[in-house]
């Protein structure tokens, strides 16, 4: 997990200063796949509309926190209190670096004359997609904490978690509302923020004994 985090993040560092510099075969690329992508949501109106439905209300901003709210709120009345704190906290933590970072770049979104789609604010990074980043990358960690061994629907929900992060990727540059850069940022800080929570609360483990108020045990194995 160390290795994630340092990675992850002297990527998203990385691409974070060329973005801000416009260097200029990046932001090639960015304008070469944006123009071919919207050509063809432009039309195939009812793909269009799919990804627009996906985009906008499965894999909205909004969704994502209230999932991981749902899940904060779950972790408290099961007494895994401290866990319940850390999804909370990382959720707050990555917002507000996310928002510093489209205040700091300013970067402008995509414009297009017959546009299919909208959206508001700075475009680097994408919101939709490190807001998807970490809840789904803390939804996982926190199944895995308490709840893989035993449980047979493991493997359905990383598959499902991982569509959900490369599918809102995909929906926020085909439906022409960030370049591919902004995705790809917000894949890397957000990743950075779950794996840099995942090592603070074994740092904090390691020093005050067990997870969460509850002792740490695995939900599967409480309820034998």
């Amino acid at each position: 997990m160390r290795t994630s985090a340092v990675v992850s993040g002297v990527l998203a560092v990385l691409l974070l200063v060329l973005v801000a510099v416009g260097w200029a075969p990046l932001l090639s690329f960015d304008r070469s796949v944006a123009d071919t992508l919207h050509q063809h949501a432009v039309t195939h109106p009812g793909f269009t509309h799919l990804n627009r439905i996906l985009s906008d209300w499965v894999w909205d901003t909004w969704t994502m926190r209230a999932l991981a709210a749902a899940t904060a709120l779950f972790l408290w009345w099961r007494r895994e209190r401290r866990t319940a704190l850390w999804v909370v906290g990382t959720s707050l933590l990555a917002m507000g670096l996310q928002q510093g970072l489209k205040a700091l770049v300013g970067r402008e979104r995509p414009q297009w004359v017959d546009p299919v789609d909208s959206a508001h604010f700075a475009a680097f990074p994408s919101g939709h997609v490190m807001t998807a980043t970490v809840t789904c990358g803390l939804l996982l960690w926190v199944l895995a904490l308490y709840w893989r061994d035993g449980w047979r629907g493991w493997g359905t929900a990383a598959g499902v978690a991982v569509v959900s992060v490369l599918g809102v990727g995909w929906t926020r540059v085909y439906l022409g509302v960030h370049w591919p850069t902004d995705v790809l940022g917000g894949w890397l800080f957000g990743w950075c923020c779950v794996s840099l929570a995942i090592l603070a609360y074994r740092r904090v483990e390691r020093r005050g004994g067990q997870p969460g108020a509850g002792g740490g045990r695995s939900v599967v194995e409480g309820e034998k």
